[in-house]
């Protein structure tokens, strides 16, 4: 899944591609680099960002959507909105990735059920203004795992159809680095659940400890790479990346493997 964030205020490339015509434009390159999906979104889920509007954050997504829609491109709209959901899908997407799982927006799980498209199911605790005071756990991996529980049972009941949903344990979503890798190491207690798993790492600060202090964000591409391809092994449904061509190798490296 090829990130293409129409915003000014992302974490790692805030404002490259707020004109339409170059977010088009990276969108055709991330899929032509090898992204089986776009995901597309208009607000920034960083650390303290402030909330979009639904009418703003259409206006950026939905000319995008089309235009890579029309190119017979697969897309996903990254949205806490069901108004943005809604309009994204009657735009040309195939997927909605709700970080909030649902929780941000009660109409959400409505509009996926009516829609019929995948949904993907993100453990969240709040918004990106308050998450970091939100970070305690008793054991990280089975707290998650409960709250994604009680959040598929909640969609679900909203008619969604279980093989239409896919669990993101929202990695730094409310959660610490030593968090992060504790879920990593135990994804198959979440796998254990029985649906396909997204994982968001990509450029994360957790992985740009792992780097020289001040070393530039796309530094954080290796690591992301080397952890895709970590996660193909483990058997992981998809991983959302910024540099597609990086992860797209090393994914290649291990399909040539395995199938030997």
């Amino acid at each position: 899944m090829g990130i293409l964030n129409v915003t000014p205020n992302s974490f790692s490339d805030g404002g490259q591609y707020l004109d339409h015509g170059s977010a088009i434009a990276h969108g055709r390159a991330l899929a032509a680099a090898g992204a089986t999906l776009i995901d597309v979104g208009g607000e920034s889920t960083r650390p303290g960002a402030e909330r979009v509007g639904s009418e703003e954050e259409q206006r950026r997504v939905l000319p995008v959507i089309r235009a890579l829609a029309a190119d017979g491109i697969r897309v996903s709209v990254d949205t806490m909105n069901a108004d943005t959901a809604r309009a994204s899908v009657d735009a040309g997407v195939e997927i909605i990735n709700d970080v909030s799982g649902g929780l941000a927006d009660p109409a959400m799980a409505t509009v996926a059920a009516a829609t019929g498209v995948t949904f993907v199911l993100s453990h969240w605790r709040g918004h990106s203004a308050e998450m970091d005071s939100r970070t305690s756990y008793d054991d990280v991996v089975d707290d998650v795992r409960s709250e994604l529980l009680d959040r598929l049972e909640a969609v679900e009941a909203a008619g969604v159809a279980r093989d239409r949903i896919v669990l993101d344990p929202g990695l730094g979503f409310a959660k610490t680095a030593e968090h992060n890798w504790e879920l990593l190491s135990r994804l198959p207690e979440l796998q254990a659940i029985g649906l396909p798993v997204l994982v968001g790492a990509s450029r994360k600060r957790f992985l740009g400890a792992l780097l020289d202090e001040g070393a530039p964000m796309v530094e954080r591409d290796l690591p992301t790479a080397v952890l895709s391809a970590l996660l193909a092994d483990a058997g992981i449904w998809g991983v959302r990346v910024h540099d597609v061509g990086a992860t797209r190798i090393a994914l290649d490296v291990h399909e040539r493997l395995r199938r030997r």
